[in-house]
């Protein structure tokens, strides 16, 4: 059970980077929480703004479960093509699409269990879409906040569900999902995993990084 001096240590970090990113939110484009699924999907190795640039094509043609399933697979390849990995990107989101309608009669779950049930939705998937389209405390762990939260101290693990679990101990439910916007933006800004910037970094008094290369002379 995590002592209430790491939810202080925590509630210190966080509510510095609130400071320095005020403006801090999800960067996919979407208007309801099955076009944020499908979006974050096609973010799988590519960037926010890539994928919102076709994203806002994909959804014109394509609006509900039924018009993704009664699209041609080539057709729906060739309009992801520019994201990357498009020929399993496009049959997940396909085998997605028909699961929703076999099982759930065209409606995301609110539940993370059952969204990890759809093919293509990943536990990180599922928590993009929780927190931030149906407005559900959640965390999403990506790369970004798995490298930051084990930087920091704020978590101890290499496996993305055991950090979102001990980050899910040390924060409110309010900063949960906040937290991971929080923690991408400072890891895109500043503690890029080549070349950190840690003589500009707000939390460098606090890193236990940046302290242990102070101590050890490393660079």
């Amino acid at each position: 059970m995590p002592g209430k001096k790491n939810r202080q240590y925590a509630e210190k970090i966080i509510s510095a980077l609130k400071k320095e990113y005020p403006e801090a939110k999800i960067a996919l484009e979407f208007s309801n929480p099955f076009q944020l699924m499908i979006s974050t999907i096609l973010s799988a190795q590519c960037t926010d703004e890539r994928v919102n640039i076709v994203s806002a094509e994909l959804f014109k043609k394509y609006k509900t479960p039924s018009d993704f399933v009664e699209a041609p697979e080539d057709e729906l390849e060739k309009a992801i093509f520019s994201t990357g990995f498009y020929k399993q990107k496009a049959k997940n989101i396909k085998l997605c699409c028909a699961k929703l309608l076999d099982d759930f009669n065209g409606s995301l779950p609110r539940d993370i269990d059952l969204l990890t049930k759809l093919p293509g939705v990943g536990r990180k998937t599922a928590s993009v879409v929780l927190g931030n389209g149906f407005g559900v405390p959640a965390i999403a762990v990506d790369t970004h906040v798995k490298r930051l939260s084990n930087l920091l101290g704020l978590a101890e693990s290499a496996e993305p569900e055991k950090i979102e679990h001990q980050l899910k101990d040390i924060l409110p439910e309010s900063d949960w999902v906040i937290s991971s916007h929080l923690l991408a933006a400072h890891g895109r800004k500043i503690c890029d995993a080549r070349k950190p910037k840690c003589g500009e970094c707000i939390l460098n008094k606090l890193c236990p990084s940046f302290n242990y290369k102070l101590k050890t002379n490393v660079k």
